[in-house]
Parts: structure tokens; sequence; C-alpha cells
């Protein structure tokens, strides 16, 4: 039987269109759709249980996975077969989390999956930039209970002119890269890179996308009706009780909202807000308790939630007694680690991020091995967030998805600074020992005096701040938070990270958690922001004011040199044999690469010494040695023939030439010995070629004066002496027994 299929088709313009597919494939899940746009080709397939898990959370798993087979690709290494996901679809899976996770009911707690698979690639075609259309597309056809439909798209700038989801090579050339997830009614997610633009023009970027959202969400819609919209689903709600939360709110509102107001700092407010937690709760009866299970503790959180949001609104204070535009007491430190090649401390509040640098050849370099990106980072960013910087005990069980995504952005922050004559591999690693607040955005400023430490030469500082939103829609106030902690991320209405130089915008990652936030409010954010990170920068700037000149002592040195490919099997040798002996003697690391277009070798010797560097340097020199005719080089005298002497080149050690007997000197010389000795050094004159022994040609004695009276030998008469040999060679022939 023929499948009914159902379809819609977007217009992204250029030419270029996404289509929504569904009916085909995957037909047992709750949802499923194809998503296409050239020969890019995604599957997303939502399945949710109809039972509710016994947590008090949505335990929701969003999935996203490139085949290798949709580009016509074996998977690399030695196992055949796809493992764990690579740090660029973690990337996706947490773009798509971060904007349908709010949608879901705050008591819907079934698992629920969400997988997103890559069926077929088109190389100029961005999958990550529709996998939340894939996935809100799909919820759309379910009956899951979902506020509304969402997408998400990336936007670049290209030579002034916005593009929604351009191609790798044209995101190569943009100024902008932002994906936007949205709703038809609110913008939701924010996150990309830019090359330094101002608040103004990010913001003229998130309205761009949000119209091509708009019309995405509408396919989705027409997609689902005709399809035939399932009713929603009925789920057990949570318990709810109206009475108990207004005698909770009321018996903690006042205490909370006092300690609050007090000031204090983390450890101490939590044990405040505790022991009002325990009086309330010790305040009912163990049977009460019973009943009540954890309504108490979560009508507790609301009202904790909403006094120190009013203390924020209404008196323009914080839980740490700051005003809203504070930031908290930084202090800095540079070349703390004796033995790295670069580190730093940044420590803002109780937030605290000790980042280091270390330096390399390309062979160090990040390889990127994904269906729809192959490559290799020379610069690049790894977070680490151990339990015991918030104070906990916990299992560490491998990178966790937050860890990759806030290096990432991290990483984003500050790529476009280092320079593109970089000779180095940089990794730079941020160990977070104290979290209170924006651990990446401590990573951002720390990372920046590592590199500057390190002697990486910076195009400019880059520093980061993290942002919160408390907003009355009932009142219209609203209040921007700069240098958030820990509880006012939880509490906010929107929390947003904006890194930058002095000049403007690096990177951002923007979360927002209410529904039609004006741009008015957006902007004015994005403002207080900037106030923030310059005042965050003038701190990193007076701890290290430029890079440092050069690397560190104990740091290695690198240079580049490039020479021609017919000369890079010579320094290779046979089996590797000369370059490895040649990085033994001088303790240095050589790495030679091929560059296509110039095709040249391009080889990359890093030492710490200078000496075995220059070694290197010399060796190559001396391969690459070509005399020039009629220049005079010194050489010296490595071996004594009868018949001449052996010389190599001074300047070109490993280079010999023979100096025949006859260029010694003017006069007849009989035994090379009554003119030059072994070890003997002087001038010669380089003739080029000889075109009568075909052999390179060196003469001592044309640099000589000639002797008084000296006749030179007349020349030879060749004609003669070539009829001479030919009549020898017949009377050879002639001699010879004839074989009857």
């Amino acid at each position: 039987m023929i499948p009914k299929v159902f379809k819609e088709v977007i217009d992204l313009g250029d030419g270029r269109e996404i289509s929504i597919e569904t009916g085909k494939l995957a037909k047992q899940a709750h949802g499923s759709v194809v998503v296409q746009s050239g020969k890019c080709m995604l599957l997303c397939t939502v399945v949710s249980n109809y039972k509710q898990s016994d947590v008090d959370f949505l335990p929701l798993t969003v999935d996203y996975r490139e085949k290798f087979a949709a580009a016509g690709r074996y998977p690399g290494g030695f196992f055949k077969r796809e493992a764990r996901p690579s740090d660029g679809e973690v990337l996706t899976m947490r773009l798509v989390d971060r904007v349908l996770r709010p949608l879901f009911p705050k008591d819907y707690h079934a698992e629920t999956q969400v997988m997103i698979q890559l069926m077929s690639h088109d190389p100029e075609v961005m999958p990550d930039a529709m996998a939340g259309l894939a996935a809100s597309a799909a919820i759309q056809l379910s009956d899951f209970p979902f506020e509304c439909a969402i997408s998400e798209v990336r936007v670049g700038r290209l030579n002034g002119k916005f593009i929604i989801n351009p191609s790798l090579s044209q995101l190569a050339e943009c100024d902008i890269d932002m994906v936007i997830g949205a709703s038809a009614d609110s913008v939701m997610m924010v996150e990309g890179e830019m090359d330094e633009i101002s608040e103004e023009e990010m913001t003229e970027a998130i309205k761009f996308a949000h119209e091509a959202i708009k019309v995405q969400c509408a396919a989705q819609i027409r997609l689902a009706e005709a399809f035939g919209k399932k009713e929603v689903r009925e789920y057990e709600p949570e318990r709810e009780d109206e009475e108990l939360a207004k005698k909770i709110h009321d018996m903690a509102y006042d205490k909370v909202y006092a300690v609050a107001k007090a000031g204090s700092a983390k450890h101490e407010r939590s044990a405040s807000f505790s022991e009002i937690k325990d009086e309330i709760t010790a305040s009912f009866t163990e049977e009460e308790q019973a009943d009540y299970g954890s309504l108490i503790s979560k009508y507790y959180y609301k009202a904790e939630k909403a006094a120190v949001r009013d203390l924020t609104l209404n008196e323009g204070l914080r839980l740490d007694g700051r005003k809203t535009t504070d930031i908290r007491p930084i202090w800095c430190e540079v070349d703390y680690l004796p033995s790295t090649h670069g580190s730093a401390i940044f420590t803002r509040g109780e937030t605290q991020a000790l980042a280091t640098v270390t330096l390399g050849t390309s062979r160090d370099a990040n390889q990127i091995d994904m269906p729809s990106q192959e490559g290799e980072e020379r610069f690049y960013l790894h977070y680490n967030f151990p339990p015991f910087s918030t104070g906990e005990a916990r299992p560490i069980r491998g990178t966790s998805r937050r860890e990759v995504g806030h290096g990432n952005l991290a990483q984003r922050a500050l790529k476009g600074m280092v320079p593109e004559d970089c000779p180095y591999t940089v990794r730079v690693v941020s160990e977070v020992l104290e979290s209170n607040g924006s651990s990446s955005m401590a990573t951002v400023c720390s990372g920046t005096m590592a590199l500057m430490d390190a002697g990486v030469q910076l195009k400019k500082p880059v520093s980061g701040i993290a942002m919160g939103l408390i907003s009355d829609a009932s009142t219209g106030k609203y209040a921007v938070l700069s240098d958030i902690l820990g509880d006012e991320d939880h509490l906010g209405d929107m929390d947003f990270k904006v890194t930058g130089t002095a000049d403007g915008i690096t990177a951002c990652q923007m979360d927002i958690k209410v529904k039609g936030l004006s741009y008015e409010i957006l902007v004015n954010a994005l403002k207080q922001a900037r106030d923030g990170r310059l005042h965050i920068l003038e701190k990193l700037t007076d701890t290290i004011a430029a890079p440092n000149a050069d690397v560190k002592e104990h740091s290695p040195k690198m240079i580049t040199r490039r020479i021609p490919n017919e000369f890079i099997g010579a320094l290779i040798g046979p089996g590797g044999k000369v370059i490895q002996e040649m990085q033994k003697e001088t303790e240095t690391t050589i790495v030679i690469n091929e560059d296509p277009v110039t095709e040249e070798g391009i080889v990359e010797i890093l030492g710490v010494g200078n000496e075995g560097i220059n070694a290197v340097m010399a060796k190559i020199d001396a391969l690459l040695f070509k005399p020039e005719v009629g220049s005079v080089y010194e050489v010296k005298v490595i071996k004594m023939l009868d018949f001449g002497a052996v010389v190599e080149y001074i300047d070109a050690p490993g280079n010999e030439v023979l100096l025949h007997v006859s260029e010694l000197a003017w006069e007849r010389t009989e035994n090379v010995s009554d003119v030059v000795n072994m070890g003997d050094v002087f001038d010669v004159k380089y003739f080029g070629i000889d075109p009568r022994t075909r052999k390179e040609k060196v003469s001592r004695k044309a640099l000589l004066p000639k002797p008084e009276g000296f006749k030179e030998r007349p020349p030879r008469d060749d004609k003669r002496r070539d009829d001479r040999r030919g009549n020898d060679r017949n009377r050879d022939r002639d001699r010879k027994p004839r074989r009857d």
C-alpha cells in the first residue's frame, strides 16, 4: 500500500527552499518528519511515554546524530561504527533542547525522546540550522502537551546583507554567525559569534531571523492540520493546594525578603534560607508532612523566588547587597603556574577560573571528523567544571554537555582575536575552581590573560559578562542585572552572556524565559552589558596590558619555512631516517605539510632552545643550497684524492664538490698535497657544469694571480682526439676473432 504523504514547502529565497514531509517514514513514532533542503535530509522522530515518571522534572532527551553514510563515508577509527556523539553533535543537541524544554508543562514528567538524524548530506547545507525546525514539526504531529510551534534558523551577514541558513562556504566570509530559536510570538534563544559588531546590529540580526521563523512556524501548523492534528493527551497533573501555597507564602515571604535584603555571601545566605525552610517544615505535623509530600518544598521555593524578585524590582537590591549595575570585586594574576606556556587566574566574587595555554605544531590541531564537516582547529578551548567548584561531591562521568557548550562559547569569543599568522596550534584549558555566577565568562577573561601571558599576539583583549533580567508584566517594571549570581540565573526571566572587545561583540549566548520580550528592553540590556564588559576589560588590562613580546624561555619557539616540493623527500629521507635523526640531534619537533595551492612544503620547526632550531634551519639551507655561476664560495677540504680534493661549502654543510688537481694552481701540480691539505679553508670560484666532464667545476687558481711569464697550454684538438679514438676502436674490432 502506497503511504499517503503530507508536505509543506518553505521558501528561503535565492532559489533555496526547505520541505517538511510526513507519512512515509517511522510511522510508529508519536510524530515523525523528514526535513529536506537541497540534498540534505534530516529524519526526526519524537516519542513520549504515556505514564508519568517518578521524578519532579521533565526527563527530556534530545539526541542529534550524523550518519557517515549520509556523506558516503566510513566512520574513522578502528571500529567502523558510529559511537559516542562528537562535540559538534552535542552542541546541536543543546541548541534544540534549550528551546523545546521550557514549552512543556512544568508538571509533565513523562520520559520523552526527540531523535534527529542526518540521513543525507549536502555540502552546501548546514544541517544543524534545521534541527530545531525538524524537532518542533514532529512534535506538532504528536499528541504531546506542548505550548506552540517553534523553529531555529542560522543568520549570517555577508557584505552587509543578512542571509538565512547560509552555506558553510558563505559562513566563512560572514561577520555574523548566529542561531536564533523562537516561536511566532517570542524570541527564546540566541547563540553565536560575531566580528566585533554593535548591540544595535545584533538586535537587527535577531529581528531578521525572527521574521523567517514566523514563516516556518506557520508551515508546521499547516502540515499538522493537513495531517490531522491529534488531541492533546491527558496526563496526571501534579497535585496543587492553593490554601497551602498561600499559607507557606505568608510564613516565608517576609523572612526571605529580610535575608535577601541583608546581602550576604553564598553559603551564609543558603544556610539562612535553609533555616527558614526547616522552620516552616517543622511547623507541620508528621502526618501533614507525609500528606503534603513535596508540596511544602515546592511552595517554599516559590515564595523565596517571589521575595527575591520583588526585592530587586522594588528596591533595586540583590541577594549579595549589590545594585543592579554593580560588578563583584575582581582580582587577577598571570604567570601563576611556572611550567605552563601561559597561565592566568581570574576571580570575580565567588567565581574563579584558572586558564592554561599550551603551544604546539599543526600535528596538535584538533581534528574535526563529522559527515557535515571535516577539518582541523588550530585554536581550541576546553572547559572543565569539577563538582568541588560548587562545594558538591558527585560522580564524574566524562565531559558533560554543559562543559562542551560552555567551552565552545568561550572558544568562539576568543578565536577571532588570535592572529591568522600565529604559527602555533594553541590549546586553552579552563579549570573552574569556584562557581557562583558565570564560569564561562570567567573562562573568557582568564583565557585572554593566559594567551597574552603566553606571548600569543592577540589582536585585542576580550572580556565577558553574564547578565540577567527580572520583569513584571502586570506592572511593566523590569530590572537588568549585571554579573548575575547562580541564584539569579535560576529565578530570572532571561540570562545572557556577552563577550567582546572594546570595539564590539564577539560572541553571545542568550536564553529568554518570558514571552514577548521587547526589543527595547533587549537593546537596553545589551548596552548595560557593554558597560560591564568594559569595566571587566579594564581589570584585565591593568593586570597585563599587552601580550608578552615573546614566548617564555621554557616554551617552544617555532619557525616556519617553505621549501620546494621536490626537496621534501630528501628532508624526510628513506623511511624517515633523515628527519628522525635531525629531531633527535637537535631536540626539536619537525612537521612537514604540503600546500596544495603553492605546491610547496611547509616545514614547522618547534624547539625550546634556539640552537636546535638554528641547526635544523642550517640543514635545510644546506639542502636547498644551489651555487651560482661566477660566485665565490668558502670551502673546506674534507677528502684527499690522487686527482684532486673533495671540498665542502662552509655555508652549506653536506654539499661537496670535486676540486680537480688542474684547478689548484696555475703551475703544474704533481701532488695534491703540495698545494692543499685536509682541513684547509680557502675560496673557490664556481663555474657551473663543465660541458666536457658534465660535472660541477670549481677553481682555486681562478682567484689567484697568474705567475709572471705564464703560458697557457694550447687547447686540445678534440676532432683529432676523436679520430684517434675511432681508429683505436676499429683496430680493436679487427683484432677480435670472427665466428664462422
